[in-house]
């Protein structure tokens, strides 16, 4: 499958554009260069005499650094040029550099109009996002001496960008720069164009693009290269060829979806994805940590404690806050800043607390780090403290949600965070406040696991028995009231009024990863699971077939997720089916190579057989972040790795097709290790 856009980013900052380089974007599209939420450009589109161009080729030297070949033409089926352009796009924290190349492949001189046309709207993200752009401040336009200047204002907010030509003779006018090279027989002109995120256009913002084509290769430690990313990435070998590219290409994904959320400072957490949510959002980066573990574990560890930073400390019904609540989600634009949207932060999910402390807990069994585990014990216990006072609303042991902020909140507040997500089986929508059966898996292992740690590393024995107690309660309770006899799986959710909510859904996976199902009662969820109604072929759907909201392109509500079917997976293993994770993770796995390795946010529910090949759902994030760690996951699925105190066990199940896999290299609790399954060599 070929992407029709392009996208280069680096930090805060990324460029959105057409397979030809050029940037045009509309309320309906997403194309421009957008810093910490903000499109600073909307338009640079490149012409010669006049016609715009044709794209050749476009390949991504770097993740922060692409380049097109172009040519002038008609699009009619014989194209005769004899001009050809180069044209390379460096992307860096403060806006991009621009390198332009026209060649003349003619047996006479030429002379051109190049120009490139630019436009800023300086729209919201979320403005782009709801394809409703009405500003109320105003723009300006100024030509300076060497800069086009392109401005928005209003009252205290000012947000500029700045437009310098490089390298050539050269006319600015408000809209844009024009070139008149006299390009000689056989012979070639280079000019460059910078662009820069000046923020609000004094010397506070930036006001130089950072790197330029040809700079060689970045500080270390700063923003890793792709052989950066190769160096310190466990080495895999496979037998199944295929897998090769899509562990590079999530290690290389995981590197460039970072997102610093601080001002000057080097902290980063996995972004959750280009082009809407390239920003922290708290389940997203907990998820996306968690699968990276045995590969990148500083992930965790930064995540980890940049929400400790912003954990709730009062109640704030525009934001969702309540104390000891993990945030849901951070912008920085305009919307933001009138207080029009409650994202500084917001709080509007009520997985993301009980995540925090599965992630806590499966670090420090990763690595070994207790220092980490002391420092956010006061993080950890007051997250504890939002799980048995706010989100157990009502008193019943279940964590329920309903939006404080009934403006402009997120109606449901699990991953599914979709409107029309929790329905029943007759399409018609589940009352609040909602409890869905995955956050009371949650909830469950993350008391388990802060057990473990009050008694080995905090030294609170009693607050390990009084979870302990806890958890086994949750256990039991939910067990009798979530399960629905006929026909034998999980209820979706409880309403409002506490009844059980019967679609069929991939929620009751999560129920296996979490361990809160009981043994016999998992056995039916996994016979639903790998049934024709849930699994596709590549996937498990979010939504089964049949039921009343069923709907193979609905963003919740029948999409395969691939990050959903790898946590399928790992709770499949967990219960001892491994044959079952295995298909799982090969479904997927092949489903990326149809995707060139790169998995997307979700794909359409369509039956295999039916469409051969998994269909793209039409707004999907790509890269987005824990699409990127399902392979990571898979990997872990499917060698069957377990963390434990001196070490990490191996137990292979690979699937059908697959003899060989090794990675060397990973991180574990007693330092490097290999997981080797097949003939491959250990210690290679």
């Amino acid at each position: 499958m070929t992407a029709t856009t392009v996208s280069v980013l680096e930090g805060n900052t990324f460029v959105v554009s057409g397979r030809n380089g050029d940037v045009d974007g509309s309320p309906a599209e997403p194309h421009g260069l957008f810093h910490r939420d903000t499109r600073y450009l909307s338009r640079l589109v490149l012409t010669i005499d006049g016609n715009r161009l044709q794209s050749l080729s476009t390949d991504d030297l770097e993740y922060y650094d692409a380049q097109f070949f172009l040519v002038p033409g008609t699009g009619s089926v014989y194209t005769d040029a004899t001009l050809s352009v180069q044209r390379r796009r460096v992307v860096s924290d403060a806006g991009f550099y621009e390198e332009l190349a026209v060649m003349n492949h003619g047996a006479e001189a030429v002379r051109l109009e190049v120009r490139v046309e630019v436009d800023a709207d300086f729209a919201d993200l979320f403005e782009v996002k709801d394809a409703k752009i009405a500003k109320q401040g105003a723009g300006y336009r100024n030509v300076e001496a060497n800069r086009l200047v392109l401005g928005y204002r209003r009252d205290s907010y000012v947000r500029e960008t700045w437009v310098r030509p490089h390298r050539a003779p050269y006319e600015l006018d408000e809209a844009g720069v024009t070139f008149r090279p006299e390009i000689p027989v056989h012979g070639s002109w280079k000019a460059g164009i910078e662009v820069v995120t000046a923020v609000d256009g004094t010397a506070a913002g930036h006001d130089a693009a950072k790197y330029r084509p040809g700079d060689g290769a970045r500080p270390a430690g700063e923003y890793p290269s792709l052989e950066d990313v190769l160096g310190f990435a466990p080495r895999l070998e496979t037998d199944w060829h295929p897998l090769r590219l899509t562990y590079l290409r999530s290690m290389v994904d995981l590197a460039a979806l970072r997102f610093y959320p601080f001002e000057n400072s080097s902290q980063s957490v996995p972004a959750a994805g280009l082009p809407w949510f390239l920003t922290l959002f708290g389940r997203d980066s907990l998820i996306t940590s968690f699968q990276a573990l045995p590969f990148a574990p500083r992930l965790a560890a930064t995540t980890l404690r940049v929400l400790a930073q912003l954990q709730g400390t009062k109640v704030d019904d525009f934001r969702d806050e309540e104390p000891g609540k993990i945030p849901h989600e951070l912008r920085f634009g305009e919307l933001t800043v009138f207080e029009e949207r409650p994202h500084s932060p917001y709080y509007g999910s009520a997985d993301a607390t009980p995540l925090f402390l599965v992630l806590l807990d499966e670090y420090e069994r990763w690595t070994g780090d207790r220092a980490l585990a002391i420092e956010l014990e006061p993080a950890a216990r007051a997250a504890l403290g939002w799980i048995d006072d706010f989100g157990d609303r009502d008193g019943d042991g279940y964590v329920e949600y309903e939006r404080r902020n009934t403006e402009t909140g997120l109606e449901n507040q699990c991953w599914k965070d979709s409107w029309n997500s929790i329905m029943w089986n007759d399409g018609t929508l589940a009352s609040l406040p909602r409890a869905t059966c995955e956050i009371q898996g949650y909830v469950y292992d993350a008391r388990r696991r802060c057990a473990r740690l009050a008694r080995e590393v905090w030294g609170d024995d009693e607050l390990a028995l009084r979870l302990e107690r806890k958890a086994q309660d949750l256990k039991h309770h939910f067990n009798r009231d979530f399960w629905l006899d006929d026909p034998g799986y999980y209820a979706l959710a409880l309403d409002g009024e506490k009844r059980k909510v019967d679609t069929l859904t991939s929620n009751i996976g999560h129920l296996l990863w979490s361990g809160i199902a009981d043994e016999v009662k998992a056995a039916g969820c996994v016979e639903q699971l790998l049934g024709s109604q849930l699994f596709s072929g590549w996937g498990v759907r979010t939504m089964a077939e049949g039921a009343g909201g069923y709907n193979p392109i609905g963003y919740h509500l029948g999409t395969v997720w691939p990050h959903d079917t790898a946590f399928v997976a790992l709770g499949l293993r967990r219960y001892g089916y491994d044959e079952a994770a295995s298909r799982l993770a090969k479904g997927i796995l092949e489903a990326a190579e149809y995707f060139i390795g790169r998995l997307p946010e979700t794909f359409a529910g369509y039956e295999r057989s039916q469409t051969r090949f998994p269909v793209e759902y039409p707004t999907a994030c790509s890269p987005q972040a824990w699409s990127t760690g399902t392979p990571l996951l898979m990997l872990r699925v499917m060698l069957g790795l377990e963390p434990h105190r001196d070490g990490v066990s191996v137990d292979p199940a690979l699937p059908a097709g697959m003899e060989q896999l090794a990675l060397y290299g990973l991180n574990g609790p007693a330092g490097k290790f290999d997981a080797v399954a097949g003939d491959l060599p250990v210690h290679a």
